[in-house]
């Protein structure tokens, strides 16, 4: 289960909108993000993340987008399950199989 965020998709899409717009206006990108985190109250290393996976959702930067990271999460998942159930079925299989060879032998 993922960790709820203090901030709404809201915040956090306005944060990322008023950055891109107001960028022009600073020195760097990094002054524009030091300057509306003051604004929002959240810290710029915060907003510099969401920017970055802004920017690479996009297609302004190379990466994973949110959709491709949440389908590689699923499927990271369910590798997990299905190699439990293998060992599952592993176990299971060597216990009747010595159950079986058992009873020939009685």
């Amino acid at each position: 289960m993922g960790r709820r965020s203090r901030y709404s998709p809201e915040v956090r899409e306005r944060a990322v909108r008023l950055v891109m717009e107001t960028e022009a206006e600073h020195a760097s990108q990094w002054a524009a993000i030091c300057s509306i985190a003051s604004k929002i109250g959240c810290t710029p290393e915060t907003l510099r993340k969401w920017v970055r996976q802004a920017e690479i959702d996009s297609g302004r930067r190379g990466g994973l987008t949110t959709a491709e990271r949440e389908r590689v999460k699923e499927l990271e998942r369910e590798n997990r399950e299905l190699r439990r159930a293998n060992e599952i079925l592993r176990k299971a299989a060597a216990f009747f199989a010595k159950a079986e060879l058992d009873r020939r032998r009685g």
